[in-house]
């Protein structure tokens, strides 16, 4: 019994202690807000480029479809960029997150001070012994899943449509292959590249979506964060 009660009188604060927390809940959520506006900075990025490769080649009929494909590249370099900026947002926002969930949870539900068991050392031994949470093939994924599946999409839709119809209606399947044609580079080869393209970056999107439900699963039991 008197081990018990030394282990509850462990798990609750002393108003220092508790101010303490409130402030590094608050230094948390401020340094994930920051790198949250960055990521949206890669993205209007992304955004900007294709709007410019649209003009480009929708400008007139005899444009040539090529800046769609190059500004894929671009897209790629932001993208890199931006899971990189996302595994930072993803350590200051899944300790926010713990602390929320370990720290303020059990104080607003059961209306003491007393919160759940250990929480306290996985904290500790993350500021202690800083690591990212998500590979960066996990950040890759969640970015495509949240905002780059969008544009891949657009820009597909966008270069088919301009195969489609400049310089004037497609009249069949030949026309349309022979239209995708980039200098020595067969149509064929350039519409199979662009079928693995969107391929990989929707597997990729489905990949995390599962991924990230095992990691609730594991987030469920209070065993790990991020």
């Amino acid at each position: 019994m008197a081990d018990k009660r030394s282990v509850a009188r462990s798990e609750e604060f002393s108003a220092a202690e508790i101010g303490a927390l409130a402030h590094l809940y608050r230094g948390e959520v401020y340094r994930s807000t920051v790198w949250r506006t960055r990521l949206d900075t890669t993205t209007n990025w992304s955004v900007v480029t294709l709007g410019v490769a649209l003009s480009i080649t929708f400008s007139s009929p005899g444009a040539s479809p090529l800046p769609l494909i190059l500004v894929g590249v671009l897209i790629l370099l932001f993208l890199s960029l931006e899971a990189r900026r996302y595994r930072y947002f993803n350590v200051w926002r899944a300790r926010a997150r713990w602390i929320e969930t370990h720290f303020y949870v059990p104080m607003l539900r059961d209306g003491d001070l007393h919160t759940e068991e250990d929480w306290q050392r996985v904290l500790a031994e993350d500021y202690r012994t800083p690591q990212y949470h998500v590979s960066y093939m996990t950040a890759v994924a969640r970015r495509i899943r949240s905002n780059y599946l969008w544009i891949l999409l657009i820009q597909a839709l966008a270069y088919v449509g301009k195969l489609m119809v400049h310089p004037g209606a497609v009249s069949g399947w030949d026309e349309f292959v022979s239209r995708a044609d980039v200098g020595p580079v067969p149509g064929e080869v350039m519409l199979l590249a662009g079928l693995v393209y969107i391929a990989i970056w929707g597997g990729l999107a489905a990949w995390v979506t599962i991924e990230d439900q095992r990691r609730g699963r594991r987030r469920g039991q209070g065993s790990s964060m991020g």
